[in-house]
């Protein structure tokens, strides 16, 4: 029997047939999906929870600013509201699943144009649908001697990670600070480039984000007040040498200490990178899965990880960073590393330090060498089955006091619903993202809903100790939104009378982190 059809909410069958004709005679037939088989790809495939609680009603993939000006068009014409998605693969807070129920998923990943690159100033500009590999490759073939920042998965959307202010471990690791210059189509179909894009003949559009007058650049980050089409991104020269590193930490108690160490590296510039503080068991995921050191219910009992981390010559924490310049200024910050860190009692140090040119041997983080990688994907062997995760992240202060806190507090409760403690975190210069991940089996049902159930109740536990998600799964944008409570929501007040300026109807993403339309209001908190 064919799966039973999803219309968009409020929409009837023939209205929603007649805006899919509109819109194939548009995009051409064969990159409208409206068949529920076929409709596959839009599905969240690690969804904590029934796949059909964020269904599309159907996909469109323009290729050019133009149709996607006509698809708004015909949407707004139609009232169907749309989930824009760049590549479609922000898996573990949704992948290209819409928010809310029915809605029409614009799909960019046709849009993928690497359009400029620019040796002088080390700048790319972008379509959504360019992934990490894609802009590597480039550089690469046409000799470009730029390194991109990749995030842990380098299979996705250069604009898409940074709308999501996604990061990753090079001195350009903080995507949003390094993006410059955006084309945005509004809900209503007009044009905009933001900051120095505003002169048609302008010279500096991907050199200098602000422009003149107030600088809108941000406004697109995590909201759904417009559609991306074309981004500046900032690419890292590369380096003469660079030193990738690795220092492990035999207790668990030393996180403190690493913590505070690594934050004044961070602050007097030693360490310019986002180094990374990686658990025990999201070490050992990369070299195996969890039945070799331990099949129990529940969560693996700490006797369990000291064996396995013996076993494994690795540590309870292991920090990961990278020194970049000449090789004599790189001795130089590296014996100020290696004396910092010795102060730990029994840190374990090993580097490598290679040309500009070369890539790190061994199991070293080719991330840190600006090279993509899908070997973050190890995780999903870790249960065995058919492996998934969602993510809690929450901001933490650089401070060891507040990782420790915020560790001890995601492990304790991730224990309590039977989950391992597979986490870490990335440092800022000021603060840490904590990056959690709930590894269950999609084929076991009671797993993926204690997994949807164990991050509400962390979202929960960070709140009431003073601390917020900076992402959010589908399953609880509306609850990590709820956490930021100032003067009784001030902030999503805000930015929901933003949405209602620029988009009366609610057509472009309703609910995105929590931002609902007045059209869609009534949908907060369902599906």
């Amino acid at each position: 029997m064919p799966a039973a059809r999803t219309l968009p909410p409020g929409v009837s069958a023939a209205r929603f047939d007649q805006a899919l004709a509109r819109w194939r005679a548009i995009v051409g037939d064969t990159n409208v999906i409206a068949s529920g088989d076929a409709l596959a790809s839009w599905t969240d495939p690690f969804a904590p929870g029934p796949d059909a609680a964020f269904a599309a009603s159907a996909a469109v993939l323009p290729v050019s600013v133009d149709e996607v000006r006509a698809v708004l068009h015909i949407a707004g014409e139609a009232r169907i509201p749309l989930w824009t998605v760049s590549t479609g693969r922000n898996l573990a807070y949704g992948g290209a699943a819409p928010r809310l129920t029915g809605s029409v998923v614009l799909d960019l990943q046709r849009m993928n144009r690497i359009l400029a690159v620019n040796d002088e100033f080390a700048t790319a500009l972008v379509e959504p649908g360019v992934s990490y590999f894609d802009l590597h490759t480039y550089l690469r073939e046409h000799g470009h001697r730029l390194w991109v920042d990749p995030p842990a998965v380098g299979w996705g959307s250069v604009i898409g990670n940074t709308l999501e202010r996604g990061f990753g471990t090079t001195p350009y690791g903080d995507h949003a600070a390094t993006q410059c210059g955006m084309e945005v189509v509004l809900a209503n179909g007009d044009v905009v480039r933001t900051g120095m894009g505003g002169i048609e003949i302008g010279t500096a559009w991907q050199l200098y984000r602000p422009g003149y007058g107030p600088s809108f650049d941000a406004m697109f980050l995590q909201s759904n007040y417009g559609v991306v089409t074309k981004m500046g991104v900032w690419l890292m020269p590369a380096p003469p040498a660079y030193l990738v590193g690795e220092i492990q930490f035999r207790d668990e108690g030393d996180l403190t200490a690493i913590v505070d160490t690594l934050r004044e590296l961070r602050l007097d510039g030693t360490i310019a990178q986002h180094a990374v503080i990686e658990g025990a068991i999201r070490r050992a995921a990369g070299l195996g899965p969890r039945a070799q050191w331990y099949d129990g219910a529940g969560a693996m009992p700490d006797s369990a990880i000291d064996a396995m981390t013996r076993q494994l010559d690795i540590g309870r924490w292991n920090l990961h960073y990278a020194l970049y310049g000449e090789p004599d200024l790189i001795e130089l910050q590296h014996k100020r590393v290696r004396r910092a860190f010795s102060a730990i009692p029994h840190a374990r140090f090993a580097s490598q330090t290679l040309r500009g040119d070369e890539a790190p041997q061994g199991g070293a983080d080719r991330n840190l060498a600006g090279i993509p990688a899908m070997t973050a994907f190890r995780m999903l062997d870790w249960l065995g089955g058919s492996g998934a995760h969602v993510d809690f992240s929450p901001v933490c202060p650089a401070a060891g006091r507040d990782a420790m806190r915020q560790y001890t507090l995601a492990k304790h409760r991730m224990a309590e619903y039977g989950f391992d403690y597979y986490g870490g975190f990335t440092a800022g210069v000021r603060h840490l993202h904590h990056i959690c991940a709930i590894i269950f089996d999609r084929n076991r049902s009671k797993q993926a809903a204690d997994a949807g159930d164990l991050l509400r109740a962390l979202i929960s536990d960070a709140r009431a100790a003073g601390y917020g998600e900076y992402r959010a799964h589908l399953l609880y944008m509306d609850f990590a939104a709820a956490q930021y409570s100032f003067n009784d929501g001030a902030l999503l007040r805000l930015s929901e009378t933003i949405k209602d300026a620029l988009d009366p109807d609610g057509i472009l993403s309703p609910g995105k982190q929590g931002i609902w339309p007045r059209a869609w209001r009534s949908k907060r908190g369902y599906t």
